[in-house]
């Protein structure tokens, strides 16, 4: 169940998302907006001396290409990782170019070398990313070398020894790593959670389109009960008037009796459908729980159900396909741990209802039990090193959170190592005589 629902990945959450050429384009003219308008600010109004004319090319290149990408594409086109790569490329060396003849590691806006890269990081493959940084990290070394002086009032010149160039360089460096490791966390998590989300809810799909085929089969039967009815009304008369004729008396017969049959069929459904829809739609909570045991009880496992109430006024609840795909994905997970042994134990009140899952396994590692749940962390090693990635119980738990529960997952507190989860709901949630 667990390795099924990773296949319902829509992607694998290190590939990259296709960035919106649109997105690309409006960063870069608030780029070109940027660049003038300093530029402007210092030749102009600051009227320090500037290489005015250089500048100006380079500014005006980046609107070009922007300019070119706007009327060539529709902004709905979207990058792949090559060209998202390619254009982040050409930003920073188009920036490195501005900085170069301005003062180099000098000028307060180096900084800004780090944007493209960032930007990498959050959208893009790791090879891509990493191949921008480290040409980031040689265009800042160069930025050391630049013979251009930063700008500054006449007569005046301001340079930095080569301590501080260094010190320059390291806290642009650092800013990069760190900042671009930041991102690419951050946006491998939302990612790998888009990605669960979106297999959750083909699960739910799925089991929503199981519960229905009961509503399909009785709708086809009334559908089909008028013209079956025709058919057997004509195989009477048909029996009446060929019965004696030895040509035709037993396919009349033949005819007459699979009528019958038919008819048969579609009334057990009707009645099925009309009076046992209570018994389909709700379920004590013992049946419930035998339901979900059954298909894991033939894997060599001892299964053992414990219920500490009397079954007497035991909950009845609605057959939550939510519910029962989410236990089942526990009862699941703890049987492929176990050695030999897996508890299931039920409890009610009238104020909650609890069921406590418990394995003999080597239970969950200690430095992961607070981020259990979440998509892609795998919660124990199995003894052949070939365990999932941890997507199943992230469905199990958001299935079950939905319904109201509450997922407590830790230890067993005692000689036998293992693991333990508790599932709690507070009964008028669940149980349908307290919501009638």
């Amino acid at each position: 169940m667990i390795a099924e629902n990773e296949s319902l990945l829509p992607g694998n959450h290190h590939t990259s998302r296709r960035v919106r050429l649109q997105t690309l384009v409006r960063l870069r003219w608030l780029a070109v907006g940027g660049q003038a308008a300093t530029v402007a600010i210092v030749a102009f109004w600051l009227q320090f001396p500037l290489p005015l004319l250089p500048c100006c090319v380079l500014i005006a290149c980046l609107a070009w290409i922007n300019l070119f990408l706007t009327l060539r594409y529709p902004p709905t086109h979207r990058l792949d990782a090559p060209a998202t790569f390619a254009l982040l490329g050409l930003d920073l060396l188009q920036l490195c170019g501005l900085l170069f003849i301005t003062g180099g590691l000098a000028n307060p806006f180096s900084i800004l070398v780090c944007v493209p890269v960032i930007i990498s990081f959050a959208s893009q493959p790791i090879r891509y990313s990493m191949t921008l940084i480290l040409a980031a990290m040689v265009a800042i070394t160069s930025l050391a070398f630049s013979p251009f002086p930063l700008p500054w009032y006449a007569g005046g010149i301001v340079s930095i020894n080569e301590v501080m160039q260094l010190g320059v360089w390291c806290s642009i460096a650092s800013t990069m790593a760190f900042a671009a490791f930041y991102a690419y966390r951050v946006s491998m998590e939302a990612s790998q959670l888009a990605d669960a989300l979106a297999a959750t809810e083909l699960v739910l799909q799925r089991e929503k389109h199981l519960s229905q085929l009961d509503g399909l089969a009785a709708a086809a039967a009334h559908e089909l009960g008028t013209p079956l009815a025709t058919i057997s009304i004509v195989a009477k008369e048909m029996e009446r008037e060929l019965g004696h004729d030895e040509r035709y008396r037993e396919d009349v017969a033949l005819l007459r009796s699979q009528s019958e049959r038919c008819r048969d069929i579609l009334r057990r459904i009707t009645t099925l459908s009309a009076e046992n829809e209570a018994h389909m739609r709700y379920l004590t909570l013992s049946s419930m729980m035998e339901e979900i045991l059954a298909p894991h009880r033939e894997f060599g496992i001892k299964l053992t159900l414990v219920e500490e109430t009397p079954r007497a006024g035991e909950p009845v609840l609605n057959r939550n396909a939510g519910i029962m795909y989410g236990l089942g994905n526990l009862v699941e997970n703890a049987v492929d741990y176990a050695r030999e042994m897996v508890t299931v134990t039920v409890a009610f009140d009238a104020e909650t209802l609890a069921i406590t899952i418990e394995d003999d396994g080597v239970g969950y590692a200690p430095d992961i039990l607070t981020r259990i749940g979440e998509p892609y962390v795998t919660t124990r090693q199995r003894d052949d090193a070939a365990g999932g990635l941890g997507l199943g119980l992230f469905i199990a738990k958001t299935l079950l959170e939905r319904s109201g529960a509450t997922l407590t997952f830790g230890n067993r507190e005692a000689e036998t190592s293992g693991a333990r989860i508790r599932i709690e709901w507070p009964r008028v949630l669940i149980d349908s005589n307290s919501t009638n």
